[in-house]
């Protein structure tokens, strides 16, 4: 296993568990709606465990549903005491988030608590706020260069070398002729070649740290094929630990993994019964949602299958009839899993974004529609649920909105040329084609000509409606 980066801070579990029952206290007083006395709860338990991920994930959690309800930012007085720098990275750090808390949004002080979580050795929470500031800093009107810098710089100090490759190409957008930044982005790109798969087996830097009695059966598991003997060796290890205790989660979910990795429908159907059991045991959602993972994962690896008839016989109609059946089927039994997920998670805009994915594919548009419209006021799926949307509308003949939603999303998108901005100026196109203004039509398609010249049928577009404009 790879060394850690130099700098990281190990949280001791039993402080992991007395920061536990803070965040169990913020859990139960934000589900009365007051999310200030949650917030100052989470605050507390990250105080003794600061690099709870989890917690740092339902703090911010929390401190949207705030702002969504009406809640006021701090005072001046208040914010000038949480920004004065303190000798303690972990205090500053924790003085940051309360500043973010009321005020999610705010890049600048994500900024902040990133440093300092980075100084502090608090390395999973860089990995965690890190994603949320580049994306906030991308689409924000007015992209800061500095920021993508400083998230560069602080991946390449933790030797995370795809993510700085990353904030580094958004950084390159911005500064085309920043000959020094071009330099450096090719010597990371070089890195993360070079480095590719030395490190992260683990989900976090703590996976990296467990006992070295348990790294042997983790390289087992993460291995690509697994011979017989390991798979074996594996599952009685974990057997005998659920066994020990049984009504431990933790115990569960560890066999439940194992058994699903396999990729053997026997074992996924042993890690079924015991989340069957679990769910019915507990009421918990979770343990039946794991069961839907599962059957996803099924149905993908069929979709696969069934797409690589087609491609090894792709003159054969009879293969590809076929496959629009299983897909039709595929995508209903989606739609139904993600709408349970959705009734036990409403507030979650990743599954509400499948649930209308789904709906899309299936051609509800009507029923799509709406679901897209929520899930654009979350910022992580504004773009995708924006071009989803306006092909919507033109699916469900609504063309006028078709056309001023896409150009309301290729308004709101900083970047130029990747396949996100390549997706939403063809179906701009397209909408405006559908309205026959030609003229604009292939205004857009040319844009995407020059991004992309062989993507879908753009040429040939472009080719017919010069053509018709000039008979």
């Amino acid at each position: 296993m790879a060394e850690l980066p130099e700098g990281y801070r190990e949280i001791p579990e039993e402080d992991r568990k007395k920061a536990k029952v803070f965040f169990d206290r913020g859990d139960t007083v934000a589900g009365t709606g007051n999310y200030e006395y949650a917030i100052e709860m989470y605050l507390n338990g990250l105080g003794i465990d600061p690099d709870a991920v989890e917690a740092h994930l339902t703090l911010r959690d929390y401190s949207l549903k705030r702002k969504a309800s009406g809640g006021k930012d701090l005072g001046m007085f208040d914010k000038m005491s949480l920004k004065r720098p303190t000798k303690d990275d972990k205090q500053n750090m924790l003085n940051a988030e309360k500043l973010l808390a009321y005020d999610p949004g705010n890049t600048d002080i994500m900024v902040l608590m990133l440093q300092n979580a980075q100084r502090g050795g608090f390395y999973d929470t860089v990995m965690w706020l890190g994603p949320i500031l580049q994306k906030a800093n991308a689409d924000s009107k007015k992209p800061d260069f500095n920021k993508f810098i400083i998230l560069k710089d602080i991946y390449k100090s933790l030797r995370q070398w795809k993510q700085a490759v990353d904030a580094a190409h958004h950084a390159a957008l911005m500064k085309e002729d920043d000959m020094d930044l071009s330099t450096e982005l090719k010597h990371l790109g070089a890195q993360l070649t070079m480095d590719e798969g030395k490190y992260g087996t683990g989900k976090s830097f703590r996976d990296s740290v467990r006992d070295m009695a348990s790294q042997q059966q983790h390289l087992d598991a993460d291995r690509g094929t697994q011979d017989a003997d390991a798979v074996g060796r594996l599952i009685a290890i974990a057997e005998r630990e659920y066994k020990a205790e049984p009504h431990e989660a933790g115990k569960l979910m560890k066999l439940v993994e194992i058994l699903v990795k396999t990729e053997n429908p026997d074992y996924e159907n042993q890690a079924v019964e015991l989340l069957e059991e679990a769910h019915t045991r507990t009421g918990q959602f979770r343990f039946r949602q794991n069961i839907g993972r599962i059957r996803l994962a099924q149905w993908a690896r069929a979709d696969r299958a069934e797409r690589a008839k087609i491609q090894a016989n792709p003159k054969d109609e009879t293969l590809r009839k076929a496959y629009e059946e299983f897909f039709k089927q595929k995508t209903n039994e989606e739609l139904s899993e993600y709408q349970l997920w959705a009734e036990n998670y409403p507030t979650d805009s990743g599954i509400r974004f499948d649930v209308a994915k789904r709906m899309f594919l299936l051609g509800h548009f009507d029923e799509a529609i709406p679901v897209f419209q929520q899930v654009r006021n979350d910022p992580k799926f504004r773009t995708d649920a924006g071009i989803l949307l306006g092909r919507a509308f033109l699916d469900a003949q609504y063309v006028d909105e078709s056309v001023d939603t896409l150009s309301s999303v290729i308004g709101e998108y900083q970047l130029k040329g990747d396949p996100r901005s390549v997706e939403m100026y063809y179906w701009y196109g397209r909408s405006l084609e559908a309205r026959k203004d030609a003229a604009g039509a292939i205004k857009a398609y040319s844009q995407v000509a020059q991004w992309n010249f062989n993507f879908r049928d753009v040429q040939v577009r472009i080719k017919r409606l010069r053509a018709a404009a000039t008979a």
